[in-house]
């Protein structure tokens, strides 16, 4: 696969192609593959299918500082020269060979379901969310995750942050100040130190932003049952929206001893795969909120019938997306459609010119995205803002 640089703008077919005589002949033709560098820290993939009749289709793969996953090059071949709308036999074949545990052949294969979805969804001329129910939500909520914008890793820092994004109009937002946590059985001092340096960050924050912002800390699993319950009653009395992740989510019976020891809401999921892996969570109910991402969890359908699922346990859902604007727009369009949606991660900080590297470009105004009614995810990339950040 060649990164070859993007030349149309948003154009959709006139009444949708359905007037030029159906989508029988529609057929995936190509695929491109573009990699942006933002940051030391990260990079976006971003997958554009095209077909035959010049419909294109976008998804997002991004995955830490990869700039390519040639994986994507294997589900490619199940839907090359097919429909676009085979979206059920690329389902039950894909499924078949994403192995349980890994993450990018998880990613390779959603990514290339989130672009069939904005293929048909431009073809009929419809939002994608469409395809799976009304429009429950007309503007979405967004939380701000500080972290990775966090250069400075003391509590002043985080504070800084947390101020800044407030500033921009968010009421809520998310960090993670245990990162760099030391292993378990490091020396006690070692490990108590770290904890009291992540809780007085915390505590740094809430003083910063005052009681009515929601803050939520994700733990990313650094920690054991005990340790997890310890934090969490040090950290009561700043008021937390959500504590993520303290063990592993696939730790279900330590996640539910936690859950169940603790005041806070708990959340999890975010690298789960398929509801085959969000099952237990959510019949345990052992979180209050899972956290499936449609880059990571199967792709756009397998969201929604992992938050469908989630909905009769009683589990809310708010999307794991600290990602690109691809994967943000798809994410939008999925959770306008889902009654138990709470709230969208956004990753905040890392880039001023993310939003210009769509057309229409990507606005957040007072912490809320609008949800577009534009045909398939409503966006394409723009061609001058790309070219700037390709790698």
């Amino acid at each position: 696969m060649k990164i070859i640089p993007v030349t149309a703008a948003l154009v959709f077919p006139s009444n949708s192609i359905l007037a030029q005589g159906g989508t029988s002949g529609l057929r995936i033709s190509s695929i491109r593959v573009y990699a942006v560098n933002v940051t030391a820290r990260t990079n976006w993939i971003m997958v554009q299918l095209q077909t035959n009749q010049g419909i294109t289709g976008l998804g997002e793969a991004s995955l830490g500082r990869r700039t390519f996953l040639p994986e994507i090059s294997e589900f490619f071949e199940l839907i090359r020269d097919r429909s676009p709308f085979a979206i059920a036999q690329f389902r039950q074949q894909g499924f078949a060979q994403v192995i349980a545990g890994d993450r990018v052949r998880a990613t390779a294969f959603s990514v290339i379901e989130q672009a069939l979805w904005d293929i048909c969804g431009k073809a009929l001329g419809i939002p994608v969310y469409q395809f799976f129910g009304a429009k429950l939500h007309h503007s979405l909520p967004m939380y701000a995750n500080i972290n990775r914008a966090t250069i400075e890793r003391t509590p002043e820092g985080f504070a800084a942050s947390a101020i800044a994004a407030v500033e921009d109009g968010f009421q809520a937002l998310k960090a993670a100040p245990f990162d760099g946590f030391p292993e378990l059985d490091a020396p006690a001092q070692e490990v108590a130190r770290a904890t009291d340096l992540g809780i007085a960050s915390v505590y740094a924050m809430r003083n910063a932003v005052g009681s009515d912002i929601a803050i939520k800390i994700d733990a990313h699993s650094f920690f054991d049952v005990d340790l997890a319950i310890e934090v969490a009653n040090q950290l009561e009395g700043a008021a937390l929206s959500w504590y993520e992740e303290p063990v592993a989510p696939t730790l279900l019976e330590e996640t539910v001893i936690i859950k169940n020891g603790i005041p806070q809401v708990i959340a999890g999921g975010e690298f789960l795969f398929g509801r085959n892996g969000f099952r237990d969570l959510c019949v345990r109910q052992a979180v209050d909120i899972i956290m499936p991402d449609i880059k990571h969890c199967g792709g756009a359908q397998e969201l929604f019938l992992i938050a469908t699922m989630a909905e009769s346990f009683g589990v809310a859902v708010s999307p794991h997306n600290p990602s690109g604007p691809v994967s943000t727009a798809a994410s939008v369009s999925m959770c306008a459609a889902m009654p138990n949606f709470e709230i969208l991660e956004f990753q905040w900080g890392e880039a001023d010119w993310r939003g210009e590297l769509l057309n229409p470009a990507e606005r957040i105004s007072d912490g809320m995205l609008s949800v577009s009614d534009a045909p398939g995810w409503g966006i394409a990339l723009n061609p001058t803002e790309l070219e700037r950040h390709l790698i």
